[in-house]
């Protein structure tokens, strides 16, 4: 995929986000950091990006955990300044694991400053190009894609990937309209010339508008049947959960998935499961679909965190 020279896309694996680095003359702006547990690799993948420059700026799509784990490191390591979406601007100063999906869902936090925030409209400069922050609400309701119309860029972060977009939070944690949100972000996406996005996982693409019509399809499935949001949360959540535990004895599983408010209040409310029986179809789903195995007594994950 050719992108622009100054413009470096880090792919990772499953637990962080890709890191985009802009380059600037001496300086860089990194938008995403990736989660806590790869932070200081990130650190290093980051220096080795930027070589001799300075990391100036650190932006960030929204508030998930796997976009935001790296922020502290990267400001300790670097002092650079951090901007985030203006609309989690009060989570971040507060640091509400609540309302940052860090509580709810298990996951792993740092806490960090921020220096100022974005809004939706905004034009800004990064890389030498011209960028607008657009509000793209649905996997998270306050977050924004990064668009650059000259060159036809797209950082869509997890609004759109090659082949769906990430978990509709708000349908799950009783806020509602996150599906109609969704639809609209994606007829939004849909209105805008765009040769090539870089998604916040997986590698950079330029088949658009079939990416458009797999995640209007997704979309579609999740409004005939809610639960598919439900399952589709479910089986994501642990999977990232499972990668960051390392292992998790299998005769404990109902047990940790009562302990996580996310697992036990969409089993309950919107599956309609106990958690034993949450515990038997998730370990059947995720075996058939090979993304975990029995290691003994355990429980352990078949892709690489």
């Amino acid at each position: 995929m050719n992108l622009p020279a100054q413009i470096r896309v880090i792919e990772r694996g499953w637990l962080s986000s890709n890191n985009i680095v802009c380059l600037e003359g001496d300086g860089a702006t990194l938008v995403d950091s990736g989660y806590v547990g790869h932070a200081a690799q990130t650190v290093e993948l980051v220096k080795s990006a930027v070589a001799e420059r300075h990391l100036k700026r650190l932006i960030n799509t929204h508030s998930h955990s796997d976009h935001i784990g790296g922020n502290a490191a990267l400001q300790r390591a670097f002092g650079c300044a951090i901007l985030i979406p203006v609309g989690i601007e009060a989570h971040v100063a507060n640091w509400d694991e609540e309302a940052l999906l860090l509580g709810p869902a298990a996951q792993r936090g740092d806490r960090f400053r921020h220096d100022g925030v974005i809004a939706p409209g905004e034009a800004f400069e990064m890389g030498g190009l011209a960028w607008r922050a657009i509000a793209a609400p649905g996997h998270d309701m306050e977050a924004l894609v990064f668009h650059c119309a000259k060159e036809r860029l797209l950082i869509s972060g997890d609004a759109l990937w090659q082949d769906g977009f990430g978990i509709v939070f708000g349908e799950l944690l009783g806020h509602g309209g996150a599906l109609a949100a969704t639809r609209n972000t994606l007829e939004m996406l849909a209105r805008l010339d765009v040769d090539t996005v870089i998604p916040g996982h997986g590698a950079p693409f330029g088949d658009y508008r079939a990416a458009l019509a797999r995640a209007f399809g997704r979309l579609e499935a999740f409004e005939r049947d809610p639960k598919r949001v439900a399952r589709n949360a479910v089986k994501a959540c642990f999977t990232f959960a499972l990668l960051d535990l390392g292992r998790l004895p299998q005769a404990g599983l109902a047990a940790y998935l009562e302990s996580v408010p996310l697992f036990r209040d969409v089993g309950r409310d919107h599956l309609g499961m106990s958690m034993p029986e949450l515990a038997d179809w998730l370990r059947a789903e995720l075996l058939r679909a090979r993304a975990i195995a029995i290691d003994g007594d355990d429980i352990v994950p078949t892709m690489a965190a």
